[in-house]
């Protein structure tokens, strides 16, 4: 029994590992997936059909205009996420019970390990025994990252780095302006991919061709996979929660956090509206709003006690 643990243990260290490495051969990926498609919609499709005149120009011109700005939209909040910090439990970051007891008499990790388990008396104080530290509500231990994130939802792969409090919106935009890309890319090239099966002479090289084909195919690959996960995380959104706690409160009918779903939207997309649609926020939400700096959060008063 304690081999086969051992060999679980390795085979989550080389899992972990792959995914590092992983990670930047999805950014080529996901630059080549971008690359095809261009070539496919702007250089070989509708880029020369402006000057054929007529409806076909100005449907041309239509689709360029949409597809430029959705794309801008899409790489600026897919190189937020992954340029972006998910956020990190401060070096000297201690709850409000710690601070109540003052310098002088800190909480350590045996205090941590003696609690008992009643979620009533051990409330907000939770301690992370890889990192050796005190960890705030709605943290998480990410093991491929190999910390502790704040207010963590998920690592994900396609961005290199973890989802968390402080770029959560830039995934949910990056999930949105993908969708509504490949959703456009998709009906754009559909004339097209119909064209293939038809007994009609087709224009264009057979690279070019098979460019547009294949670039139909994985814009409607992605469009239908994206809109399940966006459609998932829509929900979680509303609910004020994360991939990781509703997997943990499954059991759970109520959510200490859920405030309904206007103040829930505020909590990941701020209250300016001006910002909702852009990866970033105003600094007047940046300063009056907590939440979004992944280490306090609102609850229900009548909650308090329900375990993070």
């Amino acid at each position: 029994m304690h081999r086969s643990g051992a060999t679980m243990a390795w085979n989550v260290f080389k899992f972990c590992t792959a995914l590092r490495g992983l990670g930047s051969i999805m950014i080529l990926l996901v630059l080549g997936v971008v690359g095809v498609t261009y070539y496919a919609v702007v250089l070989t499709n509708y880029g020369p059909a402006l000057y054929d005149g007529g409806l076909d120009s100005l449907t041309a011109l239509v689709v360029l205009i949409l597809f430029h700005c959705l794309l801008v939209m899409l790489l600026w909040s897919y190189f937020s996420v992954v340029l972006t910090d998910p956020g990190s439990v401060p070096p000297n970051w201690r709850p409000a019970i710690d601070e109540e007891r003052g310098e002088a008499d800190p909480l350590n990790a045996l205090e941590f390990s003696n609690l008992p388990a009643d979620p009533v008396t051990n409330q907000r104080i939770r301690f992370c025994r890889k990192c050796n530290q005190l960890k705030p509500p709605r943290c998480h231990h990410c093991s491929v990252c190999g910390r502790c994130v704040l207010k963590m939802d998920h690592h994900c792969v396609w961005v290199v780095n973890c989802v968390g409090a402080l770029n959560y919106k830039y995934f949910l935009l990056f999930l949105f302006y993908t969708f509504l890309e490949t959703s456009l890319v998709t009906l754009s090239l559909l004339p097209h991919f119909i064209a293939f099966f038809s007994d009609g002479e087709i224009p264009g090289t057979p690279g070019t061709l098979a460019t547009t084909f294949l670039a139909f195919v994985l814009n409607l690959a992605f469009a239908l996979s994206v809109m399940g996960f966006l459609i998932m995380h829509i929900s979680l959104v509303a609910a004020n929660t994360t991939t990781i706690e509703a997997y943990e409160k499954k059991t759970t009918p109520k959510w200490r956090y859920d405030l309904g779903r206007k103040k829930n939207f505020e909590q990941v997309f701020g209250t300016d509206n001006w910002y909702w649609f852009v990866p970033a926020y105003s600094e007047e939400d940046i300063r009056r709003m907590p939440a979004l700096q992944g280490l306090e959060y609102p609850s229900k008063p009548d909650f308090d006690s329900q375990e993070f």
